[in-house]
């Protein structure tokens, strides 16, 4: 389980390899949060729940990773693990997580770039023996 950043002029190409849907989500929710800000200086002494919805997998991941941005640039919560649990009805994909972490401190959790929203430009998911997931985050 891992991700990458792929080369890119002037925004952020993210491809994630997971065992599963639910590991590829928690993944790609983490990468957005690497991609701001410093998460090995985040301590664990808060959690935000959050509950995303999307019409087939591609809606879904544009709609989390969004989430993920507002989560930590507007509301100014630095996460550093996430929980998630995926499931499916007959009509929409809905994630139920919960964030660890705890308020941005600007100087601590070195602030390194603004993402200003996910996009379906590149976007895919992959399933066979592995999840693959490839986003663009335009910076």
């Amino acid at each position: 389980m891992s991700y990458r950043t792929l080369e890119h002029a002037t925004d952020a190409v993210i491809e994630v390899t997971a065992n599963n849907l639910e590991n590829a989500f928690k993944i790609a929710g983490i990468s957005v949060i690497e991609t701001i800000l410093d998460i090995s200086k985040v301590t664990e002494n808060d959690r935000k729940i959050l509950e995303v919805k999307g019409k087939d997998l591609k809606y879904l991941l544009y709609n989390w990773l969004e989430e993920i941005i507002i989560l930590t640039i507007t509301d100014g919560f630095a996460g550093k693990r996430i929980i998630t649990t995926i499931s499916k009805d007959e009509k929409e994909y809905k994630i139920n997580a919960e964030i660890f972490g705890e308020t941005i401190d600007l100087k601590k959790h070195e602030f390194k770039v603004e993402i200003k929203s996910p996009t379906f430009h590149e976007m895919k998911i992959e399933q066979k023996d592995n999840v693959i997931m490839r986003y663009l985050l335009d910076l």
